[in-house]
C-alpha cells in the first residue's frame, strides 16, 4: 500500500473526463498508426532488396531480366542495400525540415485539420511507394526518392500536433506518468508494424505496405471526424495554473491540480492567444540543451528502428520473420520505461535527473547487447533491457519535456507554443538520426558492428 499512497500524496490528479479519455485514445491511435506504417518499410528492407536484384526477375518468369536493366535498379543485393540506407536518410532529412515547418503550422491552424491531412496524405504516398509501384512493375529509384520526400514531410505534421493536442488536455500535474503512457504510442505502433509485416510478407512486400496504409487512412479520416483539439471546443476551460509556466529547469517545481470549469456563454470571450515566432521558441529556456541531447538520444534509437531486424538476421542468420518479431521486444522495454520512469519524475518533481540515471545504465546495457550470443531468448531479454534505459528518456523527452518546454512562465502572453516547440525538440532528434543512419551503414561497412555499438555508447554518453 505504500506505493499508491507516495503517489497520492505527490500528485495531486487533475477530476480528468471523457473527453480527456478520447483525445488520449484517438492521438494515441493516430501515432500507433503512423509507426506502424513507417515500421513496415524496415521490416520488409530483406524482401525489397531481393526484389530489386536481378535473381529475383530470374526466378520470376514473367518479369525478363531486362526489367530491371531498364529501370535502373540494381546489380546485386549490396547496392540495393545502401540505397534502402539513402531512403532512410532521405525521410529523415524531409521529415526534420517538415517538422520545423509543421510546428509552426499547428499553432496557426485548426490541429485536427492538419493532422488529419498529414495521416491521409502519408497513407497515399506509401502506398504509391510500396505496393501500386509493385503491381505495376514500376521501379525507378528517382521516383521512390521523391515519395520518400513527400512522405517525410507529410509524417512531420502528425507529432507536433498530437503533443499540442495532449498539452490542452493534459496540464502539469501528473504530466510524465500520463505523457509516459501516452509516448508508448510510437513502440506500439512498432510492434503494430512487424505483427502485421510478418502475417503477410509471405504474399509479397507490397501486401504489408497495402494493409498498413489501408488502416492508416482509415485512421485519418477516424481522427478528422472524432478528435477535440481543446477543453474550449466544448466550453470545457482548462486553466493551468502559474506554477505549471516555470520552467522545466526550475529546482522549484510543486505540482497543483489543474482547475477545470465550465464557461458561461453570455461571457465575453477571451482573446485568442497569438501564436509564438519560431526564433522566439527556440530560445526559450530549456529548449536548445534539450534539442541537442535528443539528436544524440534519436540517433540511437531509429539506429534501431531501421536496423535491428536487419542486424539480427545478418549478424545471427535467423530468418527475416523470427528477426522481426525479435526486434519488437526493445520497443516493449521502451513503453514500459517511458511509463516508469514518467511516473518516477513526477514523484520527484524533476525530470533531468531520471534522464541522467537512465542513460548511464544505459551505456553499460549497449556493451552487454553487443555481446549478445546467438540465443534468442538472451537477446529478447537484452533487448527489451536496452529499450527500457534507451527508449524511455527518448519517449520523455519528446512527449512530457516538449509538452513541459511549450508550458513555461515565459509564454505567460503567448500560449500556442506547444506545436512550435515540440517541431523544435523532435526536428532537431530526426536532422541527428538522419545523420546517424548515414554513419552507422559508413562505420558497418568499414569497421563492423562492433564498432556501430561503441558508436552508440559515445552518443548516449
Amino acid at each position: 500500500h505504500f506505493l499508491p499512497l507516495l503517489i497520492q500524496t505527490h500528485i495531486m490528479w487533475p477530476p480528468y473526463t471523457y473527453h480527456h479519455l478520447l483525445a488520449f485514445l484517438l492521438t494515441f491511435l493516430s501515432y500507433v498508426l503512423l509507426h506502424s506504417s513507417r515500421k513496415t518499410f524496415s521490416n520488409v528492407k530483406v524482401s525489397i532488396s531481393a526484389q530489386w536484384t536481378p535473381s529475383a526477375f530470374q526466378q520470376n518468369g514473367t518479369l525478363p531480366v531486362s526489367t530491371w536493366v531498364e529501370n535502373k535498379l540494381f546489380a546485386d543485393a549490396g547496392e540495393a542495400t545502401l540505397f534502402l540506407g539513402a531512403l532512410d536518410s532521405i525521410f529523415l532529412f524531409s521529415y526534420a525540415v517538415g517538422l520545423y515547418v509543421s510546428g509552426v503550422i499547428g499553432d496557426r491552424f485548426n490541429l485536427r485539420y492538419v493532422l488529419s491531412f498529414g495521416l491521409c496524405g502519408s497513407a497515399v504516398t506509401e502506398f504509391v511507394f510500396g505496393t501500386l509501384t509493385e503491381w505495376l512493375h514500376f521501379y525507378n529509384v528517382y521516383f521512390y526518392c521523391i515519395l520518400w520526400v513527400i512522405n517525410g514531410l507529410l509524417q512531420s505534421t502528425v507529432w507536433p500536433c498530437v503533443v499540442a493536442i495532449m498539452g490542452n488536455w493534459f496540464g502539469k500535474s501528473g504530466r510524465g506518468f500520463v505523457f509516459g503512457l501516452w509516448s508508448a504510442c510510437a513502440s506500439v505502433g512498432n510492434i503494430l508494424g512487424a505483427f502485421l509485416a510478418s502475417s503477410v510478407l509471405k504474399y509479397g512486400y507490397e501486401y504489408a505496405f497495402l494493409v498498413t496504409s489501408v488502416v492508416q487512412f482509415a485512421g485519418g479520416v477516424v481522427v478528422f471526424f472524432g478528435l477535440l483539439t481543446s477543453p474550449k471546443e466544448i466550453g470545457l476551460e482548462n486553466k493551468i495554473d502559474t506554477d505549471s509556466q516555470r520552467p522545466l529547469i526550475s529546482d522549484d517545481e510543486d505540482e497543483l491540480c489543474d482547475e477545470y470549469s465550465i464557461q458561461q456563454r453570455d461571457e465575453e470571450p477571451e482573446l485568442q492567444p497569438k501564436a509564438i515566432g519560431f526564433l522566439q521558441a527556440f530560445c526559450l529556456p530549456g529548449v536548445i540543451p534539450y534539442s541537442l541531447a535528443y539528436a544524440c538520444l534519436k540517433l540511437v534509437n531509429y539506429s534501431f528502428f531501421f536496423w535491428l531486424p536487419f542486424y539480427l538476421s545478418n549478424n545471427f542468420g535467423w530468418k527475416e520473420v523470427q528477426a522481426d518479431r525479435l526486434s519488437v521486444w526493445y520497443d516493449v522495454g521502451g513503453i514500459v520505461g517511458g511509463t516508469v520512469q514518467g511516473l518516477i519524475s513526477d514523484l520527484l518533481g524533476k525530470r533531468a535527473p531520471v534522464l541522467a540515471i537512465s542513460l548511464l545504465l544505459a551505456m553499460g546495457a549497449l556493451v552487454g547487447y553487443s555481446h549478445s550470443p546467438n540465443n534468442q531468448l538472451v537477446n529478447g531479454a537484452l533487448l527489451a533491457i536496452t529499450g527500457f534505459l534507451i527508449g524511455g528518456p527518448s519517449n520523455m523527452i519528446s512527449s512530457a519535456i516538449s509538452a513541459d518546454l511549450g508550458r513555461q512562465e515565459a509564454l505567460q502572453n503567448s500560449q500556442e507554443a506547444l506545436a512550435t516547440v515540440t517541431g523544435i525538440v523532435d526536428g532537431t532528434g530526426s536532422f541527428g538520426a538522419a545523420g546517424g543512419q548515414y554513419l552507422v551503414s559508413l562505420i558497418e561497412s568499414k569497421l563492423g558492428w562492433m564498432c556501430v555499438f561503441y558508436f552508440f555508447i559515445i552518443m548516449v554518453g
